[in-house]
């Protein structure tokens, strides 16, 4: 008898056959064929329904296909689809005035692109045209997209493809406490970061730089959480360097850590440019560097962006904001977080090889470790992946070593699908355990 292939073995096969080997994708050669996707949930081209705990790596921000930011594309594909920057259209520039609202400090003026990729290489170029020098300070773990500068500034190496990279981009110690050298706690660990950015600047550049760019929250890190002073002790000396501090909150940005709109905010401090992407339009493709503007001003010459402010992502944007406006989502992220955090780390006890659960919000990490010890277990991180997919919930995986299991849920997350994620991640714990 011939075995019969499902659906999703047959696009699969096809993916193989048409689309570069180097896209990734999850659950070896079952990888999930997605077919639609409605509010917290997603089906597979079988049919079978998932609980969303990854929103497209934390891009999705208010709910799949949600109605409010729907309507709104769809009003705006009406009225004109496309104009590229050279034109002027008043939803990019309404949602300009309500990223320039929302964000801490002096920052401004807005330039739009179509990725967290393109609104970080548009900081760095910003930045290097203000200050007049070229060197960037930037962290190991750090993930910062997959165009040439962005993959220079990514610490990474299985993230770093094609061999071409910036030599004026420096990589400096990370606050990673949970992995930091043995004897040293978090006030000790700050003390050998700074030595760390010190030396640096002394030992590899002029003594003068650019910037220092850094997340709040590191993504593909494994989300990790910088200490609570950790930029404040950090930008006095990028500051005396002459140069300025880029906020990646391309996966922090727009509510993702609670009580606040970025999630620097959490720090105190106040950045001279600030990158977005992701959740911003709710899985429309955009990008957004703001700057004070000054720092926007020193760009001189021209340029534009094809699809940089295109109205129908404008429009998506403008409404997915609102809509975090409107029902408060920024405080509802807090308050579900704490509940979030407090219910992972009752699975910590529970589990001996989660050595580690961190994070703000509603975006956690689980650092999974052969125990005893600390010793990555990136097996059992893609069993785990694997096993929540077959229990029916969608999770996602980084880490430098591939060993963190990373979780964000909507920001409008019903209490009781919190509940029912949380529910299923148990026993998909127990399953690898």
């Amino acid at each position: 008898m011939l075995e019969t292939r499902t659906r999703s073995q047959e696009v699969a096969e096809r993916h193989r056959e048409f689309i570069f080997p180097a896209v990734a994708t999850y659950y070896g050669d079952e990888p999930l064929v997605v077919d639609r996707a409605k509010d917290q949930y997603v089906w597979d081209i079988e049919g079978k329904r998932y609980l969303d705990f990854f929103g497209g790596v934390l891009t999705v921000s208010v709910g799949h296909c949600n109605d409010e930011v729907t309507a709104a594309i769809h009003a705006q594909l009406d009225r004109v689809q496309h104009t590229t920057t050279l034109y002027v259209n008043e939803v990019m520039v309404k949602v300009a005035q309500k990223v320039a609202e929302k964000t801490p400090g002096r920052l401004q003026k807005c330039f739009f692109t179509s990725s967290g990729s393109e609104a970080n290489e548009t900081a760095i170029m910003a930045a290097r045209a203000y200050t007049g020098q070229s060197d960037v300070i930037t962290l190991r773990h750090a993930y910062s997209g997959r165009t040439a500068t962005a993959m220079s500034l990514t610490a990474h190496g299985t993230w770093r493809l094609g061999g071409v990279f910036d030599g004026t981009i420096k990589h400096v110690r990370n606050p990673y406490v949970y992995r930091a050298p043995a004897g040293l706690d978090a006030e000790r660990l700050l003390d050998l970061c700074v030595q760390d950015l010190e030396e640096t600047l002394a030992t590899v550049t002029s003594g003068r730089i650019a910037a220092f760019m850094a997340e709040p929250i590191q993504g593909v890190g494994g989300f990790i959480v910088a200490p609570e002073d950790y930029f404040r002790r950090i930008l006095p000396i990028v500051r005396e360097a002459g140069g300025l501090f880029i906020a990646d909150e391309v996966q922090t940005g727009w509510g993702r850590t609670g009580r606040y709109w970025c999630g620097i905010e959490h720090w105190g401090v106040e950045p001279d440019i600030m990158t977005f992407a992701k959740g911003m339009a709710n899985g429309s493709p955009i990008g957004c560097t703001i700057a004070t503007p000054e720092v926007a001003d020193a760009l001189k010459g021209l340029t534009f962006a094809t699809f940089g402010g295109n109205p129908v992502t404008m429009a998506a944007a403008l409404a997915t904001i609102e809509y975090i406006e409107r029902h408060d989502l920024v405080r509802h992220a807090e308050v579900q977080g704490e509940r979030f955090l407090s219910r992972l780390r009752a699975l910590q006890d529970d589990h001996a090889f989660v050595g580690d659960v961190r994070g703000m919000g509603l975006m956690a990490g689980l650092e999974l470790v052969a125990s005893p010890g600390k010793t990555p277990d990136p097996a059992r991180a893609t069993a785990l992946v694997a096993a929540a997919r077959t229990r029916g919930l969608l999770i996602g995986k980084g880490g430098l070593y591939g060993n963190v299991v990373r979780l964000a849920p909507h920001l409008n997350v019903r209490p009781g699908d919190l509940d029912d994620g949380l529910d299923l991640l148990a026993q998909a714990l127990d399953d690898v355990a």
